[in-house]
């Protein structure tokens, strides 16, 4: 059994999967276009998600202040793992039925905010580091409508930083630079500063 939310994540994920997995040790201090965020504390967050957003899909409270450190021996292998478990996790389609307690938003918005953020964090950390990253068309395309309804309300509590122009030329594709713009960040990074700490969660 899947829903349109799992697919999608099962779209998403190995080519964020992908990133992670080649990311060296020796990166972890470098910076990222999410604001204050260094490789290493953008890992344990991205880790972070894909463990509660498993959580939230069953209407279980989560517990964001704690900040434990994700990347210690194997946790290349157990990012995929645990990845893997929030696919799962969004298949039953009850997942998406009702609004999340914790989180006061309907449970279809909160499974897409689990794919904008591995997607999303994906190409930051992908760029971070010097990779290729390209998400999949279909979550892209997924993924413009959720940042439009989010955000007005998340450029007001500072998820999102405010739209930016998207250069003419020297960005990814056209769909995925507008959804980079949208959320805060300017797709030729590091060309500029980074404008954004965008933490969907």
């Amino acid at each position: 059994m899947t829903t349109q939310t799992s697919d999608l994540l099962a779209a998403a994920a190995p080519r964020t999967v992908d990133v992670v997995r080649g990311i060296a040790d020796d990166q972890f201090d470098l910076p990222t276009p999410c604001r204050d965020y260094l490789v290493r504390d953008l890992l344990n967050h991205l880790f972070e998600v894909v463990v509660n957003f498993q959580d939230l899909a069953v209407k279980r409270p989560v517990e964001w202040a704690e900040k434990p450190d994700h990347l210690t021996d194997g946790w290349r292998d157990r990012f995929q793992t645990e990845t893997d478990k929030l696919i799962a996790a969004w298949s039953d389609p009850s997942t998406l039925e009702g609004v999340s307690p914790g989180m006061g938003m309907p449970q279809s918005v909160i499974g897409g905010m689990a794919l904008l953020d591995l997607t999303v964090h994906g190409w930051d950390l992908a760029v971070a580091t010097g990779q290729a990253y390209q998400p999949a068309p279909e979550v892209v395309a997924e993924l413009h409508g959720l940042v439009e309804q989010l955000g007005p309300t998340a450029r007001k509590m500072g998820v999102f930083a405010e739209p930016v122009s998207s250069p003419a030329t020297g960005t990814p594709t056209p769909d995925l630079a507008h959804l980079l713009t949208q959320t805060g960040r300017i797709p030729t990074w590091p060309a500029g500063a980074a404008l954004d700490e965008p933490r969907t969660t």
